[in-house]
């Protein structure tokens, strides 16, 4: 183990890194269940994902434990997967097979732009005020994600902020009054929506309330493995209070079987008519295909250097060495450079199995936090996701109640980033605030980037020092204008 993942050198040890991978695999177990039911409302076959799902997240996963020996997980993205069901399928008009091409051509492009060294240098353009905010930022975002998912908030918006409103498939309408979520699809608002704390009436919130307590308690008496007892712990309170399902266990070998042989349905799909015989016989569509892709790899290369620069330099996962040999070195010389090589693979290999974009995990920051240091913990989450296709019942007994304190505290330990920021200087606040605050309140890491670098190049053009932006930020913030703009132009 110590020859392969260089355990010593790292300060870590088969114990730690076991630990910090079921951390991380719990933390984010739930993509194999939230995916489906995701993408599933394309016409995908649910099973056939659920399969689709795992197998990528444990396929990537491996790579980037096994080739850049560091401790990040991957799985379908959550708003990535969000931006192929609801934006490319149902807005764009495109069938899922063609997403999934679209998808895998997105994962060829990143592949290009990470042997190229294209991904070095955008990296290296990023300003270390940036670097650290983008940091403290993906902090805030995971503790949003973690008290959104503890059920601590609820949303109010009166009837005229409301814009529109839609069913699921073959629901009745009109919508009743009694059993909204089994007939309504979604609301939007136009943005007049009340936060306010919950009344912790809930068994959830019950639960998520009890898990936060017990991990901060052992975090201050400095126990080890203190994420994954509170993880554990909310989930055995979860129990009596009905909140954890156990007769969920019971698994039916029959499902499997079905399970396959929708995955034959997914797998390889992209590459028949529809799919790629069918993308680019529209010529007048040609300009949508190319936007799509675009996007697609904008959000994903972004959230993923957003992740690395986030919690690789806050951990010391990636050292100033490191990070010198990713700008000096040629080839793949840095940890990095092939974390981003993995991330990008992963991507392609997921499409043609059936998936929206693979990319890398912030809930992989759990794991860290409880110690891992190498791509054994990698490993050993890739494995748990693997034994899901055999024990997904008993995987799913983990609930989102009790996961969601773990990234709290996660959140609460990155924001420690922004003590590197001279909040004093107003040109450095304003980029950094947008990075912190967009980030949580979009739920988009890229767009909190993206306000980031546009404030960073307006300031510095306002005080007349436009020639210190590294000429990418400017490229990288004039892209992200344009893709704000054609996304107002379509009415997303």
């Amino acid at each position: 183990m110590d020859r392969i993942f260089e355990l010593k050198k790292h300060g870590t040890s088969v114990g730690t890194e076991i630990l910090a991978g079921l951390t991380t695999f719990i933390t984010m177990v739930y993509i194999v269940f939230v995916n489906p039911n995701i993408l599933s409302t394309t016409g995908m076959p649910w099973q056939g994902v659920f399969l689709a799902t795992i197998i990528a997240a444990a396929t990537g996963t491996l790579v980037m434990g096994l080739f850049a020996n560091v401790p990040y997980a991957l799985a379908p993205g959550m708003g990535l997967n969000a931006f192929f069901t609801f934006t490319v399928c149902s807005v764009f008009g495109f069938r899922w097979q063609e997403a999934l091409a679209l998808v895998f051509l997105c994962g060829l492009i990143n592949v290009t732009i990470t042997v190229t060294k294209v991904r070095k240098q955008i990296i290296k353009s990023i300003p270390a005020s940036l670097q650290h905010a983008i940091s403290g930022g993906i902090g805030v975002f995971i503790a949003y994600i973690g008290i959104k998912e503890a059920g601590f908030l609820k949303f109010t918006s009166e009837a005229p902020n409301i814009l529109a409103a839609w069913t699921k498939a073959g629901s009745p309408d009109p919508i009743p009054a009694a059993g909204l979520s089994e007939h309504l699809g979604g609301v939007v608002t136009n943005g007049n929506i009340i936060p306010a704390l919950a009344n912790f009436s809930s068994p959830g919130s019950i639960v998520a309330l009890a898990g936060l307590f017990l991990i901060i308690i052992l975090m201050i008496l400095r126990v080890k493995g203190s994420i994954l007892i509170g993880v554990l712990g909310a989930t055995a309170i979860g129990i009596p209070l009905g909140v954890v399902n156990l007769s969920s266990v019971a698994i039916n070998p029959g499902s499997w079987s079905k399970a396959f042989a929708e995955l034959g349905i997914t797998f390889g799909a992209l590459f028949g008519n529809p799919g790629f015989g069918s993308l680019f016989s529209d010529l007048a569509r040609v300009p949508l295909v190319i936007i799509t892709i675009f996007a697609f790899s904008l959000s994903d290369t972004f959230d993923t250097i957003g992740t690395f620069i986030g919690t690789g330099r806050a951990t010391g996962i990636f050292s100033d060495a490191d990070i010198k040999a990713l700008e000096d070195s040629p080839g793949f010389k840095s940890k990095m450079d092939k974390a981003l090589f993995a991330d990008s693979v992963a991507t392609s290999i997921g499409a043609i199995f059936g998936t929206s974009n693979t990319t890398t995990y912030i809930e992989s920051a759990a794991g860290i936090k409880a110690g891992g240091k190498t791509g054994l913990t990698s490993v050993v989450t890739a494995l748990l996701f693997l034994l899901c296709i055999l024990l997904a019942p008993v995987a799913g007994l983990v609930p989102a109640y009790a996961t969601a304190p773990a990234l709290i505290v996660v959140g609460i330990l990155m924001m420690g980033s922004f003590r590197e920021i001279a909040w004093d200087d107003f040109d450095e606040a304003v980029p950094a605030f947008f990075a912190a605050i967009l980030m949580a309140v979009c739920y988009n890491i890229s767009y909190g980037i993206a306000a980031s670098f546009i404030f960073h190049c307006l300031i510095k053009l306002i005080r007349r020092e436009g020639r210190e932006v590294h000429p990418i930020l400017y490229g990288a913030s004039a892209l992200f204008l344009l893709n704000f703009v054609i996304t107002a132009m379509m009415k997303i």
